[in-house]
């Protein structure tokens, strides 16, 4: 419109230059454009953590869908078998380098049974790291969350597949070569569980949950002596042990092998409530550690104890899956006594979650 009226004073008016000078000018000052990006620029930075919040539930929710999957997988294997799967198989000699761990034994469940046809169950999965199965990483196996969760190299090659599910092993003691007694939780180091083993019900007993991909750990002291932790410090200074610290996912190889039975791979125990620290200082640098006194088959003598614990990338808390195939978001905040109620298959308690 406004270019209009001056094209009808032009016509009326001539090319009089002083008459154009005086016409109104429309525009934007500099200090208008630098008012009006800076106005855009505060928009977008309050809409990106609401982007990010979106995102985050999306992938917390993709998370519970794994679980739902794998729960099932785990209720379809025990209406096969009759049995719950064992989490580590220990020969009769008591000694074994490596046995295949649950999410192997429920391949076929997820939809993956061409993949489980080329392992010998018979024969430890170190020597079947040629067929590719160890590297071979099943999607409902990682969350979504868990940045870190992918294949590990050795020589140059792929070598493994991390896992971000563990499944629960019990509250403390996982396996005793002696008395071949295994963990209180809902899967056993050579023992399979089944439906009458769970006085607690299934409701109220952990099956699978989050963990953290890479994580470090210390394994395999030379005389622990069995101890329960009295906190999240217990391990500080600790000697005499392996440990798998560093900066490189070559170093920090807890949960980094979806194919091994062994708790610090594939397994979680309820000594610490999720998203716990548990402190560990080596050359003065500060690591958040799970810890394995002796690797299940290692040795005929000396139990294994475990404290790993359950970790995820989502905000707050972990998802869990229960042994009724159910799914709960589980916040940091949870009371120990309950976390831990809730981990034991035969106590006989009845935790009442928040």
């Amino acid at each position: 419109m406004a270019k209009r009226n001056i094209g009808i004073l032009k016509a009326t008016l001539g090319h009089c230059p002083s008459v154009y000078r005086d016409l109104p000018k429309h525009g934007f000052t500099l200090v208008e454009l630098l008012v009006v990006i800076a106005i855009i620029g505060i928009l977008i930075g309050m809409l990106l953590p609401a982007i990010q919040s979106v995102r985050s539930a999306a992938r917390r929710v993709s998370c519970a869908n794994n679980l739902r999957q794998i729960s099932l997988a785990v209720a379809n294997h025990e209406t096969a078998h009759h049995e719950y799967p064992t989490s580590f198989d220990i020969p009769k000699s008591g000694l074994t380098r490596g046995s295949w761990s649950i999410h192997a034994k429920l391949l076929p469940m997820i939809e993956q049974a061409n993949a489980q046809k080329g392992i010998n169950f018979e024969v430890d999965w170190h020597e079947q790291v040629d067929s590719g199965i160890p590297a071979f990483g099943a999607p409902v196996y990682s969350c979504p969350s868990d940045y870190q969760s992918g294949v590990r190299t050795k020589d140059g090659k792929d070598y493994v597949h991390s896992t971000s599910y563990g499944f629960n092993l019990g509250s403390w003691l996982v396996y005793d070569p002696v008395s071949r007694e295994s963990g209180d939780g809902a899967f056993c180091v050579a023992n399979a569980t089944r439906h009458s083993d769970f006085t607690d019900g299934l409701s109220n007993t952990w099956a699978i949950s989050d963990v953290k991909s890479f994580t470090s750990y210390l394994r395999n002291h030379d005389s622990f002596d069995g101890v329960f932790p009295a906190g999240p410090q217990a391990f500080l200074g600790m000697s005499s042990v392996e440990r798998k610290l560093g900066a490189g996912k070559d170093r920090n190889t807890g949960h980094t092998v979806w194919s091994d039975g062994r708790v610090h791979h594939t397994g979680f125990t309820t000594v610490f409530s999720p998203n716990t620290v548990v402190s560990y200082e080596f050359e003065g640098v500060q690591y958040d550690i799970d810890f394995n006194s002796q690797q299940e088959g290692r040795h005929l003598e000396r139990p294994t104890y475990a404290a790993v614990t359950v970790r995820s990338y989502h905000e707050q808390g972990v998802n869990v899956a229960r042994m009724d195939g159910s799914v709960s978001f589980v916040v940091n905040s949870i009371s120990r006594p309950i976390w831990a109620a809730m981990g034991t298959r035969g106590g006989r308690e009845v935790a009442v979650l928040p």
